[in-house]
């Protein structure tokens, strides 16, 4: 008919730019949260992991760090919203800060706190206690050194109840990579149990032969 437009006429021609626009700044903004969160946890890693060396080297009581404990927490609620998205990029940080503020406790001789007093979900809790398991073998190790048998022996025992702990939860690795770090724990759980005793029996020997 004539006026008409054929089919081909009146098809639209691609995407209106309020969509082009939406979309950019939807990208713009997950890029922005995808940095902000990147620095972030980068930040905690950092501070976690120089408060574990401090932990591992002090030989004076040791204060907490509320700081470390405060950065965690804000942490984990960036990642629950806004950044709920991008939750991958922070879960290696989440994971060492509680690893570091749960040696600390231990350091500290306070009560081991739970995922909900540190403000962490339980699956970043349960990857750092299990990092944790190591760390205490590190105190062990150091009180062998020092020939302070009693002291080793405690620290076996505290990662034995908390490798006990640990081997509780069984979860597929689609929510978290648990299995990995049960097998880490009990070969580390191993390995110190059987210093602990061959340095029990060296330290008799060597008094036993000190006596004659």
């Amino acid at each position: 008919m004539p006026g008409s437009r054929s089919t081909a006429e009146r098809r639209p021609g691609g995407l209106g730019p309020r969509d082009v626009t939406a979309i950019e700044r939807h990208l713009a903004r997950r890029e922005a949260r995808r940095e902000q969160l990147y620095e972030r946890a980068r930040a905690l890693r950092r501070r976690a992991q120089r408060r574990m060396i401090e932990l591992q080297t002090a030989t004076v009581p040791i204060a907490p760090d509320p700081g470390l404990a405060d950065a965690l927490r804000a942490l984990a609620e960036y990642v629950r919203s806004p950044a709920a998205d991008e939750a991958a990029l922070a879960r290696d940080a989440l994971q060492e800060g509680t690893e570091a503020l749960l040696l600390e406790a231990i350091v500290r001789g306070d009560p081991i706190p739970g995922p909900a007093r540190l403000g962490v979900d339980p699956e970043e809790y349960l990857l750092g206690l299990g990092d944790v398991i190591g760390e205490i073998r590190r105190l062990a190790l150091t009180a062998l050194a020092q020939g302070a048998w009693d002291r080793a022996d405690d620290q076996l025992k505290l990662m034995e109840r908390l490798y006990l702990d640990l081997m509780r939860f069984d979860t597929t690795r689609a929510i978290v990579q648990l299995k990995p770090k049960q097998d880490t724990a009990r070969a580390l759980l191993e390995r110190t149990r059987g210093e602990v005793v061959l340095a029990r029996l060296f330290g008799r020997a060597s008094a036993g032969e000190g006596a004659r």
